[in-house]
């Protein structure tokens, strides 16, 4: 059995689960979210717990198991705290600028990068464009719009020019030398 499915979910107060068929929404303070089940995994909804349950013992059934769970678990915590991300921006000149629905990204190039920012994702820009907040209750969403971000111009390893996020080390290579 896997040791991440069989972990039951807190339901937290203010939070309501309603399953129609494979279909699983979750409604929070912050907002809802809807997933689909994979097929062979089934779900069983308590008073204050949620415990996902595998209807078989194929292979393919067995691997979604702790994927399900941990997939719920994320959209429990994301209507009742949400889930943010932060990306500094280092770099002579480097900055970001947010217009509307799009981020402008001064990375070094000849014009600044732009990126539209998608539904459900709050962006800010903060300390004076030298760092970018990504804000949302879906999880996998923060983390694609961050890696998005962070694609133009990942930080790169002898200066440590570029985006990073926050939590990153970036290791740092020694240059060459002249003998």
């Amino acid at each position: 059995m896997s040791r991440i499915g069989k972990n039951p979910i807190k339901i937290e107060d203010g939070v309501t689960l309603t399953v129609d068929g494979r279909n699983v929404t979750v409604k929070g303070k912050l907002g809802e979210l809807a997933w689909t089940l994979p097929p062979g995994i089934g779900i069983d909804v308590q008073e204050s717990e949620i415990l996902m349950k595998r209807e078989n013992e194929a292979r393919q059934t067995k691997a979604f198991h702790g994927l399900a769970r941990s997939l719920v678990q994320n959209m429990v915590t994301g209507v009742t705290t949400g889930y943010t991300k932060t990306l500094v921006i280092e770099g002579v000149g480097f900055k970001a600028e947010l217009q509307g629905t799009s981020v402008f990204l001064s990375l070094g190039f000849a014009n600044a990068k732009e990126y539209k920012i998608p539904e459900g994702v709050d962006v800010s820009v903060e300390n004076s464009g030298l760092s970018v907040v990504v804000k949302s209750i879906d999880k996998q969403l923060v983390g694609r719009v961050a890696a998005d971000i962070r694609s133009y111009s990942p930080a790169a390893p002898y200066k440590g020019k570029g985006i990073r996020y926050s939590d990153e080390k970036i290791r740092r290579k020694e240059g060459k030398t002249v003998a």
